[in-house]
Order: C-alpha cells, then sequence, then structure tokens
C-alpha cells in the first residue's frame, strides 16, 4: 500500500486490548471495542501525529495461532499482512492473565519479521500488577512497557517509543498537497464489497467469505492508481434492512460505520448482486448516498454468474436506471470482482464522477443556459403570475449546488426544477453527481448579482 508515512502494527491475541487503544490514540471511535474476542477482523488504518512526526497505526485482529477456524484463520493472515507492511509492531499482551503459550507463539512470529517490535504490557491498571511485568522478558523481545489503554496510563511513554524506531522522514512523507478521493464501496451483505476492494488493490486486502457480515468495520486503505491518482478506499460492512438487525448488537454498530463512510466519501460505489437485481435494500441504500449529495458510480457486480443473450446487458442496464430513477446520473458498470471482468474500468470511471462533481460553471455561462431552458419551456404559472427566474450562480461543488434567484419559490414546481437540472447536465455534464439548487427571492427592482 503505497503511503507517505510509516505504518506502525498493533498485534497480538485476542482480547489484549488493541482496540481501545487504537480508539485513544486516533482520538475517535474507529475500531469496534467489545469484550468478546475476534470483534476486530480487518485492519483498520488512522494517521497519528506525535512529537511533530507523523506516522499511521493499524489495528489488526487478534492473532489465535492454533485455531483452524475459517474466520479466525483468515484473522491470522491480516495481521501478518499487516506485520510485513509495517515499520514499527507494537506487540500486545494481557497483564491480567500473564504470559500465555499464545503470546510465545506469537513472538515467535515476530522475531522472523526482524522488524523494530515494542513490547506492551497492557490493563496494568494498578501498582500490584508491576512485577508481572518481569515474566515477559521471557519472550526476549526486550523491554516489556507497561500501560493502561482504558485508563491512559504510560501512553505518552509508547508513543515516544514508536517515534524512536520510525525509519527518517522521506519527501514524500513531507508532501501531502494532493487531494486523495475518499471511496466508499457499499452496499447490502455479500454482494462481493471485499472482492472488489481486493480487487481494486491488488492484495488480500480484507477478509473475504460467503459467510454475511464478514466485514464489520469500516475499513480505509490508501493506495495510488495506475495513473498516480490518490485513493483512500473504505470497505464497509453490508447494510441490512433496519428490521433484521438487534438492537444491541455488533452488526448495528457496524451498520453505522457504513452510513458514516457513505458521508464521509467524495464517491460511493454502490454494488448490486447481478443474480438478483435492484432490490429493496439496495435502492434505499441509493438513497442514502443522493441524499448525502455524493458523487455515485453504480456496479453490477457477479456479471460472470449470469447467462446472456443479446442484449442482456442494455436490458439490464435500462432496469437498473428505472428501479433507481431518482440517480439516474449515475454510470452503471457490469463487472465480476472475482474474475476481473472489467474492473479495470471502476477506478477511471471514479475520476470522471469526481471530477464532475468537483467541477465549477462560470456565471456567464450558467446564465447563458437558463435563459435558453426558458426560452424553450416557458416557466410554470400559478394564479395568474409567471416563475422569473432573474439568475443564477454556482455556490458550491461535491454537489455542484446553485443559488436560483426568483421572484417567488412558491411558483418553482419540482417538474421545472427537475427541467432545469437536465438542462444543465445536458450543456455541462455532471454525470455521476447529483445537483442542488437554493432558491432564493429576490425583488424586481434588483435582479443583479
Amino acid at each position: 500500500m503505497p503511503s507517505a508515512k510509516p505504518l506502525v502494527a498493533i498485534v497480538g491475541r485476542p482480547n489484549v486490548g488493541k482496540s481501545t487503544f487504537f480508539n485513544k490514540i486516533s482520538g475517535q471511535r474507529i475500531a469496534i471495542v467489545e469484550d468478546v474476542p475476534g470483534v476486530t477482523r480487518d485492519r483498520i488504518y488512522a494517521d497519528v501525529e506525535w512529537t511533530g512526526r507523523k506516522f499511521t497505526l493499524i489495528d489488526t485482529g487478534g492473532i489465535d495461532p492454533r485455531s483452524d477456524d475459517v474466520l479466525l484463520s483468515q484473522m491470522r493472515r491480516q495481521a501478518e499482512i499487516a506485520m510485513d507492511m509495517a515499520d514499527v509492531i507494537c506487540f500486545f499482551t494481557d497483564a491480567r492473565a500473564g504470559m500465555t503459550p499464545d503470546d510465545e507463539e506469537v513472538a515467535t512470529m515476530l522475531r522472523k519479521t526482524r522488524k523494530p517490535v515494542i513490547l506492551v504490557v497492557n490493563k496494568q491498571d494498578h501498582a500490584g500488577l508491576n512485577d508481572v511485568l518481569y515474566e515477559f522478558y521471557a519472550l526476549g523481545l526486550g523491554d516489556p512497557l507497561g500501560i493502561s489503554s482504558t485508563n491512559m496510563l504510560g501512553l505518552g511513554d509508547l508513543l515516544d517509543e514508536i517515534v524512536k524506531r520510525l525509519p527518517p522522514p522521506t519527501e514524500a512523507e513531507a508532501d501531502e498537497e494532493t487531494h486523495v478521493i475518499q471511496l466508499a464501496v457499499v452496499g447490502r451483505p455479500n454482494v462481493g464489497k471485499s472482492s472488489l476492494t481486493n480487487r481494486l488493490l491488488g492484495q488480500e486486502r480484507t477478509m473475504v467469505s460467503d459467510i454475511p457480515g464478514t466485514t464489520r468495520d469500516a475499513i480505509d486503505t490508501q493506495f495510488a492508481g495506475p495513473d498516480g491518482t490518490l485513493y483512500n478506499i473504505i470497505d464497509t460492512a453490508g447494510i441490512r434492512r433496519k428490521r433484521a438487525i438487534e438492537d444491541e448488537s455488533l452488526e448495528r454498530y457496524s451498520v453505522l460505520r457504513s452510513i458514516a463512510a457513505i458521508r464521509r466519501c467524495d464517491v460511493a460505489l454502490l454494488l448490486i448482486d447481478a443474480q438478483e437485481g435492484v432490490t429493496e435494500q439496495d435502492a434505499r441504500i441509493a438513497g442514502m448516498i443522493h441524499e448525502e449529495g455524493k458523487a455515485a458510480v453504480v456496479v453490477v457486480n457477479k456479471w460472470d454468474t449470469l447467462e446472456k443473450e443479446t442484449g442482456t446487458l442494455e436490458k439490464f442496464k435500462k432496469q437498473v436506471i428505472e428501479d433507481l430513477k431518482f440517480m439516474d446520473y449515475a454510470p452503471v458498470l457490469f463487472i465480476s470482482a472475482l474474475t476481473g471482468q472489467r474492473a479495470k474500468n471502476v477506478l477511471p470511471q471514479v475520476n470522471q464522477v469526481w471530477e464532475q462533481a468537483s467541477r465549477r460553471i462560470g456565471t456567464g455561462a450558467l446564465n447563458d443556459v437558463l435563459g435558453d431552458a426558458q426560452i424553450a419551456l416557458q416557466p410554470p404559472m400559478m394564479g395568474g403570475r409567471k416563475l422569473k427566474i432573474y439568475y443564477g450562480t454556482q455556490t458550491g461543488t461535491c454537489p455542484p449546488a446553485f443559488a436560483l434567484f426568483i421572484n417567488d419559490e412558491e411558483l418553482m414546481h419540482f417538474s421545472y426544477q427537475r427541467y432545469l437540472e437536465n438542462c444543465l447536465r445536458k450543456a455541462f455534464g455532471f454525470e455521476g453527481t447529483p445537483i442542488r439548487f437554493l432558491l432564493r427571492e429576490k425583488k424586481k427592482e434588483d435582479t443583479r448579482p
């Protein structure tokens, strides 16, 4: 994963407090924290700054060296990838539990990496646990550092130790002016979100399983596309219907993070299962994206599994647009994340819709289009009064927003506003992005910008 900042991985067996530490240091509740082993399954990233030095912290799932469980094995694999990528590794253990055989096996794995390792003894909440530190010397990883993530004891000392072991700053680390496109991969459970994420990254970034709900966190990964464009891809948990989610379940928190990912993204990739077509829940998720004003690409995945005949793609695309008519501005791609079929078209399409969402139109060109639109189709009338559009100006981007100065807001019918939107799209494009209008009443004697 190309990154300007050095990487620091947090590893250890399950339930030793890795995610609690990650959340305290990142300053926000990014990782899900529950007193249940195996809650964190994938690698989760957050940028951190300490004493003027910036680095990226990676939270990982717990390493269970002996388990043959499929998901636990994949969690172990994710942690191994994090260790391979990291510049510094923080090995977390538990003062309350003392040193365990699993700690010894993880230590053996870490010695083979030949990376700088900081041995952290977490949950050292009171002085009575001080003597426990000595038994961890047997791991052969240097001096153990006692902390309490929950009570925020010793965290500054740990951060100091991390910074000491970071590689020297690079030129790329100092250059952070380039915009990184925030790309959220969203959809129902088991439509191939993690498979697409891994396909775009060209690596086993997130866990893939036919078991719905495998992805629990919204997982960020920065990478550079083939053309050098920088992205932060956010693989999210599947969003199910509210009535299918228990109020207090971990899944509820996962879904809230998926919705938050939509809110913070620049472009949303809405994945649709080709075998099922657009479902009611797909339409709901599309509605979230539209209401948040995000640029979007509809990606029909598992296209390789359908039997096709002449015109199948065109018919399917027409049906998708009909089912998501409120989002008919979004381009529709047909891919297979599993085989890679047409997957190379995704990032160029993302770039296109991001460019359109960021576009600014000059006031003169905008008012020329608005004037021609009114000549082609007269504004509506109500009670003998006619809508008058004096002028318009662009007030924002992402999504493109336009203030229309008019004589009376009540005269602007929804259908005419939609007509004006279509005129702007015909003239300027705006593919893949919603358009917002802000209506402002203006007195007749003041009709100049």
